[in-house]
């Protein structure tokens, strides 16, 4: 077959794959879901009410035409964001797609819907809960690296080199759990191929193969994956309506609440009842 034969194929049927696989393996994640995944990640990775880590990756696309510099990346080429949510056992819990390859990891969750669901409350996400061996509660936090902002629900390591012992136990504890998204893309990768390579496709189209790609991912887990039983199950953004609609800014990178709670975490990770239990 010819080469746009061919391409007409793969998109369509990745626009399919996206619309009709989303409600199955993408869903809105309930309270008990939560839960789960937060006890998964304390159980495997040693880290307290955590419910995903979040990363972004560049997905690198052929210069689209007259768009200038909206796709040109800090690596020096082309690329559109693919933002994940993924859980303990590196199943995909939540994604955005879509955004400029200029575009900040931190832009990008404040401008996409996965954000403003957390910061307006409307995820499911469970009320505080009490950390294991003491009577302190912390609310539910996703863990992230130090390109995302800090909030009550988003936790990401103390910045620069000069910290005290307790700082850096929390950066190792906080990276320990977090490296789970990280590993997820190298295995998004290492099954399809395509990201190995430039995607030579319009951007809208693109985003259609990003996130069947994705849901394949969570698809093969869940029913050729003899290791793990559970799979949660995604955000169904596409009811929500565009989800690369920009949205603005949600306030400073930080609150007096998400310092204190980063503070809660450390003390805790450097207190007797915390300490690490190795795997």
């Amino acid at each position: 077959m010819g080469h746009s034969t061919v391409y007409q194929i793969v998109r369509e049927t990745c626009k399919i794959i996206s619309e009709n696989l989303m409600n199955e393996l993408m869903r809105t994640p309930t309270e008990e879901m939560w839960k789960k995944i937060a006890n998964d990640f304390f159980r495997m990775w040693n880290f307290p009410n955590c419910i995903g880590a979040m990363d972004g990756k560049h997905v690198t696309i052929q210069a689209p035409p007259n768009t200038g510099s909206m796709f040109f990346n800090y690596k020096k080429t082309f690329s559109i964001v693919l933002l994940a949510l993924v859980d303990a056992h590196c199943n995909i819990i939540a994604v955005h797609v879509g955004a400029y390859g200029k575009s900040s990891d931190g832009g990008v969750f404040a401008n996409s819907s996965l954000g403003k669901a957390l910061q307006s409350g409307s995820l499911n996400v469970p009320e505080n809960s009490t950390i294991p061996n003491t009577d302190i509660q912390v609310p539910y936090v996703i863990v992230a690296d130090e390109a995302f902002p800090l909030k009550n629900y988003l936790m990401r390591p103390y910045p620069g080199n000069n910290l005290d012992d307790r700082k850096r136990n929390f950066n190792y504890r906080l990276s320990r759990a977090r490296r789970i998204s990280e590993n997820t893309f190298g295995i998004l990768t290492q099954k399809f191929r395509l990201y190995n390579r430039r995607i030579q496709a319009c951007p809208k189209h693109v985003d259609y193969i990003i996130l069947a790609t994705c849901l394949l991912h969570n698809f093969i887990k869940k029913y050729y994956s003899c290791t793990y039983n559970y799979v949660n199950q995604q955000v169904d953004f596409k009811s929500r309506g565009n989800t690369l609609q920009n949205l603005h800014l949600q306030g400073g990178n930080a609150t007096t609440d998400a310092f204190r709670t980063r503070e809660i975490f450390t003390e805790y990770f450097n207190s007797e009842a915390g300490s690490l239990t190795w795997i």
